[in-house]
């Protein structure tokens, strides 16, 4: 079709919103609630235009182009409206941007300086509303939220967990839990998607920098720190690296300025991870007992099936989260090597998934009366505490790890993309049953974004049917068809958020897809550059299981790096 945009005459395909042909076009038109790949709602009328011939403003996000059309996107119609919606906004919206965890990422800050909103035209009727902190994952302030939808939306529509919604009507509505209670109290998994939308502060994580500080002051206290694979190819776009960039070294340099006397990656206890939960699968596909094998290093996942499919619970690996059995390394093993007393210990992790401090308090991550994981920082916390040091992380030189819980293979790295976890498991079980490391390589067909993606895989005669699934919504449909018979399969890997850890909860917030396949391009480079590619040729991994572990799936193994779950009726 051939419309007309500010004067512009340009060519567009037919059936798509006045919103994507303006983008198409590189045109920038301001939203508040819209989501991208959701049903648009066109309920925060930001991304109003004028249509030449049309009396009333229209909604780009949900009118669609017709042949001719000329558009209109900042006229004087359009701007004064825009800049009216948000003075309204701002009535009733606190004016703490200083002290809020959004200041500089808040989309209603960001529009009112683009549109030159600076004085209030409205009468300031202002609510104090109570925050919510009863989560250990999360804070709400309801006094922020803005009615967007965003949240409420995200939670149902891709995640189809309904932990939110809107009650009342009218000047009465607001967005809360069932019943009006605390995000503890409902079946909310942790994930943080919520937060990832939210345009303000309504919704952020439960900042844990203050006890971090407190522990790196301590002197009897011996900090040390994990980070997970994801956050290397992430952290340094927070600070004006390109996206994909690895900041790996220059993070470990930092983390080390900062005070923290060991930093391990989280990449090791990955590779820890596919020792066991790949001898776990080629045991269970031998007995064929409790299959398919789902994995459980999400901890929102695992949180998912405890509430809506707990009949499926006998089927999650039994493996800890790498995040907890690195915790558990760490103080009942590294503390024996060092001979250090574990309960001098703190131990601390970097994560890209807000559903890790849910994970770190719950009761089966306790070992040996001690818990395996002391605090949990986002990737977003961690650019604040380098801010606060202020360290300048291009110009640090690259530092490696600390051993011997530092190295890793490139197969741990791909944990932090979708279908990383069941491509570095495929590596080592073909290892496993066949003893030939000939067999299992790179698996091009989990590599891309896409929600489901089925293999089937045949290893020396042993036929292993695949699924990797991203996004609840997703894991939904596929636990549904397994449940009527219409889909069968060997093993199952899910990750909570869609993409993966590159888009988790705690990541920078915002869901830009082209940021999101810059850390899926920069892992699989990682991948494709590393000379040890497999869990099983780690070194250190070996020495671990020679010395300590005696062998995957051993009593030492269930009793460090094993759990069990079981159903949930609360929080």
């Amino acid at each position: 079709m051939k419309i007309e945009i500010n004067h512009q005459s340009v060519n567009m395909p037919s059936g798509i919103s006045i919103l994507d042909a303006c983008k198409s076009a590189n045109i920038n038109i301001p939203t508040l609630c819209y989501l991208e790949d959701l049903f648009p709602s066109g309920s925060c009328r930001m991304c109003v235009v004028e249509i030449a011939g049309n009396k009333n403003l229209v909604t780009s996000c949900s009118t669609q182009i017709t042949e001719g059309m000329k558009i209109f996107t900042h006229s004087n119609r359009v701007i004064a409206a825009r800049k009216s919606i948000l003075e309204l906004l701002l009535s009733n919206h606190p004016d703490d941007c200083l002290y809020c965890d959004k200041n500089n990422t808040c989309e209603l800050q960001k529009l009112s300086a683009e549109l030159g909103v600076r004085n209030r035209n409205f009468s300031k009727q202002l609510i104090e509303k109570e925050i919510d902190k009863s989560s250990p994952s999360l804070i709400r302030d309801p006094s922020k939220c803005i009615l967007c939808g965003r949240c409420v939306r995200v939670c149902e529509e891709r995640q189809t967990v309904s932990a939110i919604s809107f009650i009342k009507r009218g000047s009465q509505t607001k967005v809360t839990t069932a019943f009006d209670g605390g995000l503890n109290t409902s079946n909310c998994i942790n994930c943080g998607q919520c937060a990832m939308v939210c345009p303000t502060g309504a919704i952020v994580e439960k900042n844990n920098i203050k006890d971090v500080l407190a522990a790196l002051a301590d002197k009897n206290k011996v900090v040390v720190v994990q980070h997970a694979p994801a956050i290397s190819v992430t952290l340094g776009e927070l600070f004006g690296f390109k996206p994909g960039s690895d900041v790996n070294g220059q993070m470990t340099a930092a983390l080390r300025k900062m005070g923290f006397q060991f930093v391990f990656e989280t990449s090791f206890s990955a590779d820890v991870t596919i020792m066991e939960e790949a001898s776990e699968l080629v045991d269970r596909v031998k007995k064929g007992e409790n299959l398919p094998l789902m994995t459980s290093c999400s901890p929102g996942w695992i949180k998912f099936v405890e509430h809506f499919y707990p009949e499926f619970l006998n089927n999650l690996s039994s493996c800890k989260s790498p995040q907890q059995m690195m915790g558990a390394l760490i103080k009942n093993y590294w503390a024996f090597k060092k001979n250090i007393n574990p309960r001098d210990v703190y131990s601390v992790s970097i994560m890209p998934c807000t559903a890790k401090k849910f994970e770190a308090g719950r009761e089966e991550m306790i070992t040996g009366g001690l818990a395996d994981i002391d605090a949990v920082l986002t990737t977003r916390e961690l650019a604040k505490m380098i801010d606060m040091f202020n360290i300048n992380l291009a110009k640090l030189k690259p530092e490696d790890a600390d051993d011997p819980l530092g190295e890793h293979s490139s197969a741990a790295k791909l944990f932090g993309v979708t279908g990383g976890v069941a491509e570095a498991a495929l590596r080592t079980a073909a290892f496993l049953i066949t003893n030939d490391d000939s067999q299992v390589h790179e698996i091009h067909e989990y590599r891309d974004l896409e929600g489901i993606k089925e293999l089937t895989v045949t290893i020396a005669g042993i036929t292993l049917k695949t699924v990797v699934i991203s996004g609840l919504s997703n894991a939904r449909l596929v636990l549904d068809d397994i449940k009527r018979g219409i889909k069968q399969y060997h093993f199952i890997e899910v990750m909570t958020c869609p993409g993966g850890c590159i888009a988790g909860g705690g990541q920078p917030f915002g869901l830009d897809k082209d940021r999101i396949v810059a850390r899926m391009k920069a892992l699989y480079q990682i991948d494709k550059n590393e000379k040890i590619r497999k869990s099983h040729h780690n070194k250190d991994v070996v020495k671990l299981y020679e010395e300590f572990l005696m062998h995957p799936l051993s009593q030492k193994s269930h009793e460090l790096l094993h759990t069990k779950y079981k159903p949930r009726t609360g929080y």
